[in-house]
């Protein structure tokens, strides 16, 4: 089921509204809440043998675009979104296999309430649980949980590597075997091997234990973003899986280079973190057929432009409607929101006009395009020189059709070539991920 070249494909997504407006929409976009769409998108992506499906998150309504909410929510883009913690329980009755990693911000949440959150998702799940560490980037956000701003961009993820520590050491403050259910000395738990933490840093404090049994996994796979210098040191001391945007197959291999470096200097294994690689491949019945629909797209995009505009907005905390769209994005504009995002955008763009950037722009790593056949002998010949691990499918258009082309045309002509998994070999998340 396994081989020496394999990679491992995640999907990346978001618990929003499926598309309305293409023509494939089927009645999902009316009553997407419900997780019936997803739960369907779940077990054709367990069918297909995807390791993992990852869910981003956001905590509040846009209105930096125009400075207005009427862009975002007109459009669908930021909102409504839906909770994909409440989803991950269904989800994971629904499978046996796949992972499910949900995003939770380490900015709102109490450390023990989370901990506590995620040692019971991964018992539901059956050691299928994983966490998605954010920082979170939008001070609109911040607001609404009573602060006026996010804390500095590297202060936030200061606050980050002490609250993963103490995390951490809560899902520790129970041992493996605490459960013992002595029915002839009447003891459920043995409380020698259940202790407080006493955790006391510069920014948390929790005496522990938690009052639940240890997770299943030991630790829930810890998944993260890591772009900036900061980001990518955090994703070093504590990620089992990077998900990662850098631009074109030298830049793929520059990252994961330089992920593994800092990972061996912080004592841990490289190959115990997965660098995987966001991408939204573009599929036809021809060659030609994908060129077509690449157009399309890009024609739609310069149409209208402020779909882009809007995202760009809401990630960087950015207005970009103030901006001429036939010039390039002035040097002097600056972010507290995704400054990876920002820099990339920057280093990307170059003296392209925003018009331009918006019709070139890819949020993924490297662009897909042909049949099936194509696109996976593209993608095993830039994990060759990458070195691996594997890529995360972003959906684009997110609808039934776009989800079987991909389950049905591009995972199985991987599979032919060898360069991705026919089943599922461990019962747990973390050991399908670590297992090549």
């Amino acid at each position: 089921m396994t081989g020496p070249d394999m990679f491992h494909l995640g999907w990346f997504g978001s618990f929003i509204p499926t598309t309305w407006q293409s023509g494939w929409d089927g009645t999902d976009a009316g009553r997407w809440m419900d997780g019936t769409f997803y739960v369907d998108k779940v077990r054709t992506l367990e069918r297909a043998c995807f390791d993992f499906i990852l869910f981003e998150d956001s905590s509040m309504v846009s209105d930096v675009y125009g400075g207005s909410s009427e862009a975002t929510l007109k459009r669908g883009g930021w909102a409504p979104k839906g909770d994909p913690v409440a989803l991950a329980p269904i989800l994971a009755r629904a499978t046996e296999h796949i992972g499910i990693s949900v995003t939770m911000s380490t900015s709102f949440y109490p450390p023990w309430m989370l901990a506590r959150s995620v040692a019971t998702l991964d018992h539901m799940s059956r050691g299928r649980i994983g966490w998605n560490i954010v920082t979170s980037s939008e001070d609109l956000a911040a607001r609404n949980f009573g602060m006026d701003a996010l804390p500095p961009h590297d202060e936030r993820y200061a606050r980050a590597d002490e609250y993963v520590d103490l995390v951490t050491r809560l899902w520790d403050s129970w041992d493996a075997d605490a459960l013992v259910m002595d029915r002839e000395r009447g003891v459920y738990v043995d409380h020698t091997k259940v202790r407080p933490i006493d955790f006391v840093g510069k920014y948390y404090k929790s005496r522990g234990p938690l009052n639940t049994l240890r997770p299943p996994q030991g630790r829930p796979v810890l998944t993260q973003a890591g772009g900036s210098p900061a980001g990518r040191q955090f994703a070093s001391r504590y990620a089992d899986m990077v998900m990662a945007l850098p631009k074109g197959v030298p830049a793929m291999k520059e990252y994961r280079d330089d992920i593994r470096m800092r990972v061996a200097a912080e004592g841990r294994d490289p190959d115990q973190t997965k660098v995987m690689y966001v991408v939204s491949p573009i599929l036809g019945e021809t060659h030609q057929h994908a060129l077509d629909r690449k157009a399309a797209k890009d024609e739609a995009v310069r149409q209208h432009p402020e779909g882009q505009l809007i995202g760009w907005s809401g990630s960087m905390e950015i207005d970009f409607s103030t901006f001429d769209l036939d010039k390039p994005l002035p040097d002097d504009v600056a972010t507290n929101g995704h400054q990876s995002t920002l820099a990339n955008f920057r280093k990307w763009a170059g003296d392209r006009t925003l018009r331009e950037a918006c019709v070139a722009y890819r949020t993924e790593s490297m662009e897909l395009i042909g049949t099936p056949d194509e696109v996976a002998a593209q993608m095993g010949e830039a994990m060759e020189e990458v070195g691996g691990d594997g890529f995360l499918i972003w959906n684009q258009p997110h609808n039934r059709r776009y989800i079987g082309e991909i389950a049905d045309g591009l995972v199985p002509a991987l599979q032919n070539r060898g360069l991705m998994r026919t089943g599922y070999t461990h019962e747990h998340f973390r050991d399908n991920l670590l297992e090549f």
